[in-house]
Order: structure tokens, then C-alpha cells, then sequence
């Protein structure tokens, strides 16, 4: 195992260690570090700064970025915590940083796959060519939890499902990045994105101010206009609100953040009403229309008069408003349906179905269950796969067979034997590590990256994304739920106008 020394000649006293001494690859892929155990290009000014600043001045820097975490409300809530509901979501002193070469060939990926995702939905809510052609079985499609037949026959304005997209990708052993899930119902995580960045403006102003670094800043204004160019044409300047469950849902920072940030009102179901085959907002000035509604429940809970009667999140009659064109809905309902995780194994069919393209982001590779001839396989096997429910998240619903017990994997075994549609499988990835920060040194750990996707009057993907990181040591499970953390992303320019702007008041942060 390749361990980094001190690049010098004179002998380092203990006095003198810096974080990166002793540093340990530990066999896995670095991002940060080459074979060598050399900085890779682009991560040379972070090494250096690193090695110039002593562990205690960087512990004192990483316990300021959680005091701003803790000054800023940014949390998350976890389900059936006895010990309470609400944690602060860690953010890692040491950034992420992606080549900016390679992140124009992931971006261009991103934008491939999601074009075919938003023209399969279209397809299986319309004619179902794909279907005819046999290139899905079809009853993998129409028998799927996130099929909704009351879309059936709808086109939404623009022709646009998927307006806002999580896409998880993982970089592999090989170096290779691979596309590990798509998330198109309600993704999150976008928030800690943008207030890591501001974070670590003011904790490493010299190396940010030094690294050429492709700005996120602008991504809030860009899903603003994502979402009025759903009704422009239709109305002079559409009002826009966010429909979140409320404060005890786990993403409800995100929520009040994002609304704050764009300007519109952040409301609740009971907030709403139908009336003259409209929407309206209560407030004290009487009802308001509202046009666009960046909804941040699931599509079970949106109407229970289309979906689960039983819903108190819900608007009453907010489907039929939607079918008369009279609001627009991001995400689409029914978008669920191309995040299906048995779905996402025919992803690169779908790719070259519709645009007689090879994917640019690979899949990993991935066993259906559903198939018996790869069932067997995956119950043969269950101590070297990872096995994961269709339809679950947050790292819920999975079996992790390297790490898992004889009782675990007889449990699995049962599950997927009982209902095999739901259950996919894939081997076990050497997940690329980046160091983190513990106590007085840095150790590696694994990561995986979000990046968000916003699809309306053209596609753009926001530069980086969401890294979330294994804090636990010989992890591999990422979600804030399961003891993960963030990091900054850093996407490095290739060109002087991709570069992070400083604005007078970002200028301010980092001279802090």
C-alpha cells in the first residue's frame, strides 16, 4: 500500500507532521492522489496547502465550517430516530476536485441520457413503441410500483417530464466513472451544493481563490427559469410556488432554502385550493393563482382524489387542473417510472432506441431478478453482490453481500424469491476514495457524486454536484441516513469564462 511522505530531504520531526504525511491509498483509486502517491493535475495547490498548514489551524478551520453549518440551519431529519429527528449534514474540509476535461465528457453524458429518459416516459404514456418493439418486456414497464395510468394519454407543457434530475454516478476501480442510479421524482441535496461552496469560500480562501473552479451560484435562478418557461406562452410572467410536506419531511431545509433563494412562496397542501379549474394560494390578501408547482411530494400524496385517498399533503382536484393545462407540475407525475432501478438496467437500450447513440456514462453492471436465469445467479452468489430493492432509497432496501450475515442473506434470498421484479443486483464496486480529514490526518474515503440536471428550454447540468462520503472507515454506504457526509465539488475550468465569479460579496467571504 502506497503511503504519501513528506517530499523533502530534511527529516520531518513529529512536531513538524503534516496532515498529509503517512497518508494511505490503501489499494482503492484516489482521486486526489496517483499510484505514487503524487498530487493528480489540478490538485497540486490543495496538496500544498495542506502540508503548509498545521493540523491544529486545519481542525480549527474544519469545527468553524460545523459551526456555520449549525448558524445556518442546514440539516436534514431522520425517520424513527429515538434520540431525535433533526442532524447537522457534515461537510469535509477537503474538496473533490473533478478534471474539467472529463467533466465536459460527463455533462455531455448526462445531457444524453436524460434527453432518452424524458422521450422513453413521453413514449410509454403515449404509444409505447419501445414496448412494441419488444426492446423492454412490457410488463415490466406497466406492472411497475411507479407506473401511473393516470398520466396515460397526457402531454405536459413543453413536452417535459423530467425537469429536475439527481443522476448518481461512482467512479470504479478502474478510474471509469459509471452511472450507479437516476433519480427523477423529487431528488435532492442540491442545497448543501450550493451553501458547501459558500463555506468553503470563507474556510480555503487562498486555494479557491488560486483554482480556476466552475461556479454553481447561478443554479437557483436557473431552476426558476426552468420552471416559467413551463408556462411562458401561456401567461405573461407565470407565478411559481414550492409544495413541500412540511417541517418533519427530511428534506424540508432544502425545501425552505430553495424557495428563499428563488423568490417564490413555499406552502403546504392545506395551503392550496381548487377553484374554477384553477389553483390558488391562501393568503392574507385572499387567493392568489398559482401557475407552476415545483412539488416536492411524491406523486401517491399530490391528489387524493387520483392517487391515495387517504393523503392530507395533498391538493384535492390538482390532477384534473393539471390535465386542463391550467399548471404546470415539475417533476411530471408518472416521471418515477424511469428511475425504477429494474428500468435502469435497459437504460442503455433506451439510449440507443431513441437516439441511435452508445451511452457516454456507462451503466454498472447489473442482474434482474425478475429473469430466472439471473436469479439464479444472484442467489448463488448473494455474499459477493449488492442486491437493492426497485423502488427504495436512502440506502434502505439493500443488501451489501461482502459485509453482510448468513441470516441477512437468507433473509434476501426470501425477498427475492417471494416478488423477483423488485430486486436488482450488481456487483460490488471498488469505490474510489478522496481524503478526508480525521483529527490530526487524512484518511481515504469512498464517495459518490450527484450531479443535478435541469431540462427546460435547453439542458444544463450543474458543474459537480452533490458529493456525499462514507465518514464511517471501510464504508460504502454514502446517504446522510447511514452516517454519510458532503464534500465541496470542484470541476475545474478549461477555459478563463468557465471560472468562478467573484462578486464583491463572495470577494468579502474569502478574505475572511
Amino acid at each position: 500500500m502506497t503511503k504519501l511522505q513528506a517530499p523533502s530531504l530534511v527529516q520531518t520531526a513529529p512536531d513538524d507532521r503534516t496532515v498529509v504525511d503517512g497518508y494511505d491509498l490503501g489499494g482503492f483509486f484516489d482521486e486526489m492522489y496517483d499510484d505514487e502517491g503524487q498530487p493528480r493535475p489540478g490538485c497540486e495547490k490543495l496538496h500544498r496547502r495542506f502540508r503548509e498548514l498545521p493540523p491544529q489551524e486545519l481542525n480549527r478551520r474544519q469545527r468553524a465550517a460545523d459551526r456555520s453549518l449549525l448558524h445556518l440551519g442546514i440539516t436534514f431529519n431522520v425517520y424513527g430516530e429515538a434520540e431525535g429527528t433533526e442532524r447537522i449534514f457534515p461537510v469535509d474540509l477537503v474538496p473533490r476536485i473533478i478534471n474539467g476535461r472529463e467533466w465536459d465528457v460527463l455533462e455531455a453524458g448526462l445531457k444524453q441520457r436524460i434527453t432518452a429518459l424524458n422521450l422513453f416516459i413521453d413514449d410509454v404514456y403515449h404509444e409505447g413503441k419501445i414496448l412494441k418493439d419488444k426492446v423492454i418486456p412490457e410488463d415490466l414497464v406497466l406492472g411497475a410500483r411507479a407506473y401511473r395510468k393516470q398520466v396515460a394519454g397526457f402531454n405536459p407543457p413543453k413536452g417535459i417530464w423530467c425537469h429536475i434530475t439527481g443522476t448518481d454516478l461512482v467512479r470504479g476501480g478502474d478510474g471509469l466513472m459509471y452511472v450507479l442510479e437516476d433519480n427523477l421524482r423529487c431528488p435532492s441535496g442540491v442545497s448543501y451544493v450550493l451553501q458547501n461552496r459558500q463555506i468553503m469560500k470563507q474556510t480555503l480562501p487562498q486555494v479557491f481563490g488560486a483554482t480556476p473552479i466552475r461556479p454553481v451560484d447561478d443554479y437557483c435562478s436557473r431552476l426558476l427559469a426552468t420552471l416559467t418557461h413551463l408556462m411562458h406562452g401561456r401567461l405573461g410572467q407565470p407565478r411559481v410556488a414550492l409544495l413541500t410536506p412540511g417541517v418533519y419531511n427530511s428534506a424540508y431545509f432544502e425545501h425552505s432554502f430553495l424557495a428563499q433563494q428563488m423568490g417564490v412562496e413555499l406552502v403546504e397542501g392545506r395551503d392550496l385550493v381548487v377553484a374554477d379549474d384553477c389553483v390558488y394560494m391562501r393568503t392574507t390578501r385572499g387567493f392568489e393563482r398559482i401557475d407552476v408547482l415545483y412539488r416536492r411530494i411524491d406523486d401517491d400524496f399530490i391528489d387524493p382524489k387520483a392517487f391515495r385517498a387517504d393523503s392530507l399533503l395533498g391538493v384535492p382536484g390538482l390532477m384534473d387542473v393539471y390535465k386542463q393545462g391550467n399548471i404546470a407540475l415539475a417533476n411530471a407525475p408518472g416521471t418515477g417510472i424511469a428511475d425504477d432501478k429494474v428500468i435502469y438496467a435497459y437504460v442503455p437500450k433506451i439510449v440507443k432506441y431513441y437516439l441511435d447513440e452508445e451511452p457516454i456514462i456507462p451503466n454498472v453492471p447489473t442482474y434482474v431478478c425478475w429473469d430466472a436465469k439471473e436469479r439464479d445467479h444472484v442467489l448463488g452468489n448473494l455474499d459477493k453482490l449488492v442486491v437493492k430493492a426497485a423502488n427504495e432509497s436512502g440506502g434502505y432496501g439493500m443488501l451489501i453481500g461482502p459485509h453482510s450475515t448468513a441470516a441477512q442473506r437468507e433473509q434476501f434470498a426470501k425477498l427475492i424469491r417471494a416478488n423477483p421484479r423488485n430486486y436488482i443486483a450488481q456487483p460490488t464496486l471498488s469505490l474510489s476514495r478522496v481524503p478526508v480529514l480525521v483529527g490530526d490526518r487524512l484518511e481515504g474515503r469512498h464517495v459518490d457524486l450527484r450531479p443535478f440536471i435541469l431540462y427546460g428550454e435547453d439542458i444544463f447540468v450543474l458543474p459537480g454536484g452533490l458529493t456525499r462520503v462514507a465518514l464511517r472507515k471501510g464504508s460504502l454506504v454514502v446517504n446522510s441516513s447511514q452516517g454519510g457526509g458532503s464534500k465541496d465539488t470542484w470541476v475545474l475550468a478549461t477555459h478563463p469564462d468557465q471560472t468562478q465569479v467573484q462578486t464583491p460579496a463572495s470577494q468579502a467571504q474569502t478574505q475572511s
